[in-house]
């Protein structure tokens, strides 16, 4: 058998084709080689191997090779983190700083943007007339559409077509200039603009309204926004040589974003104010006591001079080392110039004063840069003399996220802070579902910052007695701006105290039932 099979073997084959010189044996050769060739025939060839080319060496490409996984974890911590910052509320917060755009995304369909003539009428007569379309008898449209349109107006003062007043840095006002005669002609515009807005908020008849200058932004509140008792303007960011003059003219303030300083070198640490709801009189007495706190270090400085001259140290060494030791004290009072810590809060009385410096001050209109000549923007949610009504542009698309189809609208530019609470009144009132986010205008981010830190820092001994105090004061301050032009649930968004009052909102998520969900 083991004969047989070498004999069948190729190389048996092989070996008999090369001995034997028999014709016959010859002839069987010829049939084995022949067989041969149609089995290789038979057998599929291999292409060639794929030449190796070296190509050029990507960085970026190697490195998301090499961090792949931990991209993959990180993006899931990202997740986790985003989770975590969440928070859950039953109403929806208010974000004092201005927003430049927002989208809302809802798996239903939103209010049309496309208006009919009707619809674009009483959206326009019911924001003139501040109307609240559920609760006035009236024959305007009481569509979604049209509701929806009426949120997206606001006014301005001055309204120039050409330029971009707000933000002001746009690069679109390089290399503007006005004239002489052009420059009167606006500030007196302003001026009396200006006017009219302040005693319109000292009537409770505006809640609040923003001056947009040059290098700083204020934001004027009325009685019982903010849970603030009285009228008060938030200043940021502000300078050193700005606080100067603000005490020059004899204006009080406070810092309550300033981080405190040991040992109070600072003078500025004298004017940070960390409670709430303060009174007059204590305010007086916070003033005596700095000014008692701004005499002992000069006393205790006349002692150590004193004692330094006593041991005989020369008068020009005395000098340098006074020089060295203001430089140092003004160095630490610019540190937090420019930022976020920097903001002012001006209360009561004091903010007739600080309207007053801003008429007659000449760093409020720019004379220089940018701008130069043009006053600084008033932005408002109701009508003020000289004021022009000004129209956010919505647009509508439908989007695919993770397999799904939602309806979208997207809106840029100028949003003030009750454009989201009177959209989300209404889409909470005919929708199961939607989500928002935003984007903020960097320079106005520590108004709400501010403000959530006013509402916080109270005494702890008094913590209670003001928990139940809380509900009657929202309940002032909602009846005091009843009358101010904004829907019920907006004023009471304004209004609210206590805890999630007030937030920094880049995304919302509402549902149904469940409340929203913000961070």
């Amino acid at each position: 058998m083991q004969a047989a099979g070498s004999q069948n073997s190729p190389k048996a084959k092989k070996s008999i084709c090369q001995k034997t010189d028999d014709p016959q044996d010859t002839s069987i050769c010829e049939s084995l080689k022949t067989e041969t060739n149609c089995f290789v025939r038979e057998t599929p060839t291999r292409p060639p191997p794929a030449k190796l080319v070296l190509q050029k060496f990507d960085a970026q490409a190697f490195a998301k090779l090499l961090h792949q996984q931990h991209a993959q974890q990180a993006d899931e911590e990202d997740d986790a983190a985003l989770a975590a910052r969440q928070k859950h509320t039953l109403h929806l917060p208010i974000d004092w700083c201005l927003k430049t755009r927002v989208r809302f995304f809802c798996p239903t369909e939103l209010p049309a943007t496309q208006l009919k003539t009707s619809q674009l009428a009483s959206g326009l007569t019911s924001f003139v007339r501040c109307f609240d379309t559920n609760q006035t008898d009236s024959t305007l449209d009481i569509s979604d559409a049209t509701r929806f349109n009426q949120c997206t107006y606001y006014w301005q003062h001055p309204h120039l077509p050409w330029l971009t007043l707000f933000p002001r840095s746009a690069k679109e006002n390089n290399g503007f200039t006005i004239g002489e005669r052009e420059r009167k002609a606006l500030a007196e515009e302003w001026d009396y603009s200006f006017r009219g807005l302040f005693q319109l908020l000292r009537a409770r008849q505006c809640p609040y309204f923003y001056l947009c200058a040059n290098t700083f932004t204020v934001l004027f509140r009325a009685a019982g926004c903010g849970g603030r008792a009285e009228m008060h303007a938030l200043v940021t960011p502000s300078t050193r040589g700005m606080r100067n003059a603000l005490r020059q003219e004899g204006i009080e303030y406070s810092m309550p974003l300033k981080k405190d300083v040991a040992g109070g070198g600072s003078l500025n640490s004298s004017f940070t104010e960390d409670h709430t709801n303060e009174t007059k009189p204590k305010v007086g007495e916070d003033c005596v006591k700095k000014e008692a706190t701004d005499e002992k270090p000069t006393e205790d400085e006349d002692d150590d001079d004193d004692w330094l001259e006593s041991l005989g140290v020369d008068e020009r060494e005395l000098r340098r080392i006074q020089t060295t030791h203001a430089r140092k004290l003004q160095a630490a009072e610019m540190s937090e110039d420019f930022s976020d810590n920097s903001l002012l809060l001006i209360e009561g009385v004091e903010c007739q004063g600080f309207f007053s410096y801003l008429l007659n001050a000449k760093s409020t209109i720019s004379s220089v840069g940018r701008l130069a000549g043009v006053p600084p923007t008033l932005l408002a949610s109701v009508a003020f003399p000289k004021a022009t009504m000004q129209h956010l542009v919505p647009r509508s698309k439908k989007v695919r996220l993770d397999g799904v189809d939602y309806h979208s609208i997207d809106i840029k530019g100028l949003l003030l802070p009750t454009f989201l609470p009177s959209v989300a009144t209404l889409l909470c009132e005919t929708r199961q579902m939607f989500s928002a986010t935003l984007a903020s205008s960097v320079n106005t981010l520590s108004f709400s910052k501010a403000t959530q830190k006013l509402l916080e820092s109270s005494p702890e001994e008094s913590k209670a007695p003001r928990e139940e105090d809380a509900g009657s004061g929202q309940v002032f301050g909602q009846q005091n701006l009843s009358e101010c032009g904004l829907l019920p649930d907006v004023v009471g968004a304004i209004c609210r105290t206590g805890q999630h009052a007030v937030g920094l909102l880049e995304r919302v998520c509402y549902q149904r039932g469940e409340g929203y969900a913000w961070s």
